[in-house]
């Protein structure tokens, strides 16, 4: 399938400010139009990433933004896929531009979190898993995160040690990145001796939740090209994007569920979810994991970043540990992950999170990555889980 170029981005720095997820998408909007070099009046479709935390205004994200940048008639999307929104977000906009509706879209992503780890939404609705797995479990998200530690150290003799060295990796990158909301450099004992969350993890260990947004200017190639003309500057490319589901039976708990299909009855799939993500992408691209140059993967925990080393194909299953210690996944590697420091570095802010992994993507195909440039970057491939099946991978390419 024909790619789609990404002209422009911006963001809103991350952290916790006090404001209306409105102001920060619009922020970030405004940064990825001066980016492209266009104007407000030059978008033809606005496609938002909801948040449920901004009241009904957040249920229609698109219709948001398109207000607060000032009505101008532009077709609006507004899209829900828990972390992967804003994929869902960057997909329905690039299908647009596909199906010849129109040139030029903006797609933004915004959120304000809760203080701590996130709770249930309200309403009460007792056929939702996730109502279901607070109010009967009184499970937190870091309970899920522990489970999956667990597993690595039981599957693979993964320690504590190697999952405070993720932490200390993305803190190195995450100091170079302005819009950063931790910007200290963090030491493995430090992680170490931070509380436990969620044995065997620590504090250190697990994202925070963030404010933060995120904004992308995504055109046809043939609109790309004229501006690129016009402006200089080297052309990036959306040159494939995956949201399948997961296959039946789904045999690894996934989030919010505790009980999953029995592989006693059926056979497991030939490709477990996460890993699908990936492969649907590369297949699309026409590119594999070889040809990676960078990664931006969902480090909700330490552990679980070094699970995907291992689904987007940089290394056999339970050899990611080997990889981390080798040094191939840092800054200067063969294949760096997390360059923008991660979600160690940022935090959730969850409609803005997929957008802001291709910003960082663009950023490094660009070359404008600073101190925290990946040398000769051409091709990077980003990806995330969200919620009741939902996940999402993105591949840029120069």
């Amino acid at each position: 399938m024909s790619g789609v170029a990404v002209l422009g981005v911006g963001m809103h720095p991350w952290g916790k400010f006090g404001k209306s997820f409105v102001e920060y998408g619009r922020v970030a909007a405004r940064a990825a139009l001066e980016d492209a070099g266009i104007d407000w009046t030059d978008v033809q479709m606005v496609a938002g990433a909801n948040t449920w935390r901004g009241g009904y205004p957040g249920l229609v994200s698109g219709a948001a933004f398109a207000q607060e940048l000032g009505w101008n008639g532009t077709r609006l999307s507004s899209s829900f896929a828990a972390c992967a929104s804003g994929a869902q977000a960057i997909g329905a906009a690039r299908a647009h531009i596909l199906a010849g509706l129109c040139d030029v879209a903006l797609v933004i992503g915004a959120d304000v979190a809760p203080k701590g780890f996130f709770g249930p939404f309200g309403g009460g609705d007792q056929t939702d898993p996730d109502w279901l797995r607070f109010r009967l479990l009184g499970a937190t998200n870091p309970t899920y995160f522990g489970l999956y530690a667990q597993r690595r150290i039981a599957a693979y003799g993964a320690s504590e040690r190697d999952f405070a060295m993720v932490k200390a990796k993305n803190s190195r990158a995450g100091a170079l990145n302005p819009n950063a909301r931790f910007t200290k450099v963090v030491t493995e004992d430090e992680v170490l001796a931070s509380a436990y969350v969620a044995e065997p993890l620590h504090l250190l260990d697990v994202c925070a939740t963030s404010d933060g947004a995120a904004a992308l200017v995504i055109t046809s190639e043939e609109y790309a090209r004229r501006k690129q003309l016009e402006r200089g500057g080297r052309a990036v490319r959306i040159s494939a994007l995956s949201t399948n589901s997961p296959t039946y039976p789904n045999n690894v708990i996934e989030m919010p569920n505790f009980a999953t299909d029995s592989t006693l009855a059926v056979p497991a799939p030939d490709e477990g979810f996460k890993t699908s993500l990936a492969s649907s992408a590369y297949a699309e691209a026409g590119l594999g994991p070889d040809d990676l140059n960078l990664a931006e993967v969902y480090d909700l925990s330490t552990a679980l970043e070094l699970d995907w080393y291992e689904h987007i194909g940089l290394c056999a299953e339970g050899e990611a540990e080997k990889i981390l210690h080798d040094g191939v996944t840092s800054l200067g590697g063969r294949v760096p992950v997390n360059p923008s420091g991660g979600l160690a570095s940022f935090g959730e802010a969850v409609p803005a999170q997929a957008i802001a992994q291709v910003v960082e993507l663009t950023i490094q195909l660009r070359g404008d990555a600073g101190e925290r440039q990946v040398p000769n970057a051409n091709v990077g491939m980003s990806i995330n889980q969200g919620l009741f099946g939902h996940g999402s991978a993105v591949i840029v390419t120069a």
